[in-house]
């Protein structure tokens, strides 16, 4: 699934497919089951990878024009099938692409805030005065 592979940070990722092509007690075309595994994303946090469970469930009702998905009951999600077959490999991939979240990262993510020498962060070489300081100084010699 190259779509899907665009997301992740590794190709070892599996996931298990179950479909179930039926038709309803009205006759309609269906396709129902669901995809689960665990995939690895990039943290926005940290950059490194992060392990994600992925679950996607399809309720399809296949129809062949926009008119006939228009008159589909709510209930099911058009999939809407111009030629005699179905690219099944598409379909897994948008629900699966739709089920990833948009801001993978750990719960646990340590983050690097300094960078460098932490002794040059806290003192710099030349240090400005405060000008408040004598304020300070007349405010304590009044008490």
């Amino acid at each position: 699934m190259p779509r899907v592979g665009s997301y992740l940070c590794e190709d070892s990722d599996v996931i298990d497919v179950n479909l179930l092509f039926s038709l309803d007690e009205r006759r309609i075309r269906i396709i129902t089951g669901d995809a689960k595994g665990r995939v690895h994303m990039t943290c926005q946090r940290c950059l490194e990878a992060v392990q994600v469970d992925v679950q996607a469930e399809f309720n399809l009702a296949i129809a062949f024009n926009e008119e006939k998905a228009k008159q589909l009951p709510r209930y099911y999600d058009p999939l809407i099938v111009e030629d005699e077959e179905i690219e099944l490999l598409h379909v897994i991939e948008e629900e699966l692409i739709l089920s990833l979240p948009l801001v993978p990262y750990h719960t646990d993510c340590s983050i690097q805030t300094q960078f460098g020498d932490a002794d040059m962060a806290e003192k710099p070489e030349n240090e400005k005065p405060n000008p408040f300081k004598v304020l300070a100084q007349l405010k304590a010699n009044k008490k």
